[in-house]
């Protein structure tokens, strides 16, 4: 099989309801470059730096995401989930983990970051990385839950989304 003859996936926040945006940057990486080895889940698998900035008025609190949309899987892969990051936050340092958060699984498994991890022989794959601003403090995803339903409820508490993309393969 020839995993490089499917599709190209949409980006999947273009599938969503719309919201504004708002600025994200990351010292490790820029908009649709290739991230360092440091990001690689077979690397040293630290999460990026991640710096953001115009979040609106209203915002109580932001969750971090990153999500692989080109794995090939038919429904992408979720890599890093983490909620209850507090309105007064606007920076996390490289494989920091911010006090008073938590996260929804990711599809390794786990409750943190896993970096990209893309198929041996796979095109280049894109990894968004999102900070959602949301309207709420809490909203009542437990740590563990499935990337899948805490993406479904944080959609109904978005006000506003920044996202960054890089690139990697093998």
């Amino acid at each position: 099989m020839n995993l490089a003859d499917r599709p190209i996936a949409p980006n999947p926040y273009d599938l969503v309801p719309p919201v504004p945006s708002f600025s994200v940057t990351s010292e490790d990486f820029s908009e649709g470059q290739r991230m360092p080895d440091e990001h690689v889940y077979s690397g040293s698998n630290q999460s990026p730096q991640l710096s953001w900035s115009g979040a609106p008025e209203g915002t109580k609190s932001f969750a971090i995401t990153c999500f692989d949309p080109d794995a090939p899987t038919g429904c992408g892969f979720w890599h890093w989930f983490t909620i209850g990051v507090g309105a007064d936050v606007s920076s996390i340092a490289r494989g920091e983990i911010l006090p008073g958060t938590h996260c929804a699984r990711n599809d390794f498994g786990n409750n943190g970051y896993d970096g990209c991890a893309p198929p041996q022989g796979d095109r280049e794959h894109r990894y968004i990385f999102a900070i959602h601003a949301l309207d709420v403090e809490d909203t009542g995803v437990a740590e563990g839950a499935s990337p899948t339903y805490a993406s479904f409820v944080h959609v109904g508490h978005t006000i506003a989304r920044a996202t960054i993309t890089g690139t990697w393969s093998h």
